[in-house]
């Protein structure tokens, strides 16, 4: 294991002869494996195709014992498919459902901020601000009171 300006990279190598046999063959691009295996002393050991052999392999991410048996992105040091080099782990996919936020704010003044819209929506009514200004009041029965003056301002103000 040795550190070159940034994360730590775990190396090991594979023996001479098996090196030397899958050499024959390239191997360009990306692959998909799985850890296998990390050792006390760091060691990484990653399976490339289900009934292969897992082979020691160098990372430029942190690999833990409790990545094992997670998806890895390898890439292979001058195309050599038995020096596999770990660039990243896959993440599981999981389509998650906003959950309904709840705010109690204790203080004099609440902002809150988008950068293109706001919506406050409940049922059928919605309060929309835009971006360019604009105030958006939508709701099946509009009622405006007030205790004193109720003014309505615009450059023209159409009702009906």
């Amino acid at each position: 294991m040795h550190r070159q300006n940034g994360p730590v990279l775990l190396e090991a190598r594979t023996p001479g002869r098996a090196r030397k046999k899958a050499r024959r063959e390239k191997r360009e691009g990306a692959a998909i494996g799985r850890v296998a295996a990390v050792h006390e002393t760091g060691e990484v050991l990653v399976v490339l195709d289900q009934n292969a052999t897992p082979l020691p392999a160098r990372s430029t991410i942190a690999i833990s014992p409790e990545d094992v048996g997670g998806d890895v992105v390898v890439m292979f040091e001058n195309a050599d498919p038995t020096r596999p080099i770990i660039i990243g782990r896959l993440q599981e996919s999981t389509k998650v459902k906003a959950k309904p936020v709840e705010l109690k704010v204790d203080g004099d003044a609440m902002v809150l901020e988008a950068e293109r819209e706001l919506v406050l929506r409940c049922g059928r009514s919605s309060i929309t601000l835009t971006r360019a200004g604009k105030v958006l009041i939508r709701g099946a029965y509009l009622l405006s009171r007030s205790s004193g003056v109720n003014r309505i301002k615009g450059g023209s103000v159409q009702i009906n």
